[in-house]
Formats: structure tokens, C-alpha cells, sequence
């Protein structure tokens, strides 16, 4: 099995400078960079919790090294203000902005697209089964279109297990106290 004598595109040959492009790319590739640029775009600047709560799906934990790596990267601004507490905000620097208007387009182009990109994946879905992992976005929207009503019966059936086990969990310990007191009361306990 040779190679198949295929020439590269220049863009992609390893080369110093696209190997920095790689790490570039990386950064601004990522779900959660994208989203946050997104967002920031449209609202300028918020603060942390504010962006957490406009970014589904994000943990604390993931926003606060997302926004580090773009604010290195020299994407987004970070001001704290030395009140107490502390506020720290949030917004797209310049170079942020340019990289705004190609997302705008990726987000444009997602939204025209969408119905096309259901039907492919439902077509190989048929064909090779769903996938084993899904998606943050996929989970995301899959969310979103869950009537109230079902997410109602899935709270419900979630407290009822919960009420369920708290109950078992009350006989135990009561059946538990009962043997102590009957063992105290007969002598058995030493």
C-alpha cells in the first residue's frame, strides 16, 4: 500500500506557519469559542455570569478556559474593575470583531442549511445506525424542541424515583431502630 501520489493543497503541507494556523484554527474551531465570539458579538460586553447564562450548555469551568485562551489569543477583553466584589467583563477586541463577521456567516449558512444537514443525518442514520456519542448542540436543541408537557412527565417520573427511594431509604433506617429498641428491650444487646 503505497501512497497514491496525490498532491497536497499548500494550505495544508506542514510548514512553520501552517502549523501555527493549525494551533490558531484549534482555538477559534472549537465549539465553545465560536459560541462565545457569537454571543459577545451580539451583546458587546457582559460580564461572566452573564455570558455563562447566554452560552447553554457551558460549565463554569469550560467558560472560564475558553475565555482565557481567546483573550491569549487576542480575540477578547477582559477589564476588572477594583470593586468589591470584583467585576470583570467581557467583549470582542477588534481582531475579535473580524473574526465576528466570518462566524456571523458559519451561523447564516448553519440556519439556511439546517433542514438539508436533518435530512443527511437522519438518511445515514438509517443506513449505519445513530451515532454512539452525540453532540453538545445535538443535545442542546434536542432539548429545546422537548414539549413542556414532556419535560413535566420527566421531572415527574424523576422526583416520584427520588420520593421512591427517599421512602425505601426511611424504611431501612426504621426497621433498623426497631431491631436496637426490641434488642435493648429483650437484653440481647451487651
Amino acid at each position: 500500500m503505497g501512497k497514491t501520489g496525490l498532491k497536497r493543497p499548500a494550505e495544508v503541507e506542514f510548514t512553520p506557519t501552517n502549523c501555527h494556523a493549525r494551533d490558531v484554527l484549534a482555538r477559534v474551531g472549537d465549539t465553545w469559542s465560536v459560541y462565545v465570539i457569537h454571543v459577545l458579538g451580539d451583546a458587546r460586553t457582559l460580564r461572566f455570569n452573564e455570558l455563562r447564562k447566554e452560552v447553554d450548555g457551558i460549565s463554569q469551568r469550560m467558560l472560564t478556559v475558553t475565555l482565557r485562551g481567546l483573550e491569549r489569543d487576542g480575540l477578547v477583553a477582559r477589564t476588572v474593575y477594583p470593586e468589591v466584589p470584583p467585576r470583570v467583563e467581557y467583549t470582542l477586541t477588534p481582531l475579535g470583531a473580524t473574526l465576528r463577521q466570518l462566524i456571523r456567516g458559519l451561523v447564516a449558512w448553519a440556519g439556511a442549511h439546517l433542514d438539508e444537514v436533518d435530512a443527511a443525518r437522519a438518511a445515514y442514520d438509517a443506513r449505519h445506525g445513530p451515532p454512539a456519542r452525540v453532540s453538545v448542540a445535538e443535545r442542546l436543541a434536542v432539548k429545546r424542541r422537548l414539549p413542556q408537557k414532556a419535560r413535566a412527565v420527566k421531572d415527574a417520573s424523576r422526583a416520584e424515583a427520588t420520593a421512591s427511594r427517599d421512602a425505601a431509604t426511611r424504611a431501612a433506617t426504621n426497621t433498623a431502630a426497631m431491631r436496637r429498641s426490641n434488642a435493648i428491650g429483650s437484653g440481647n444487646l451487651k
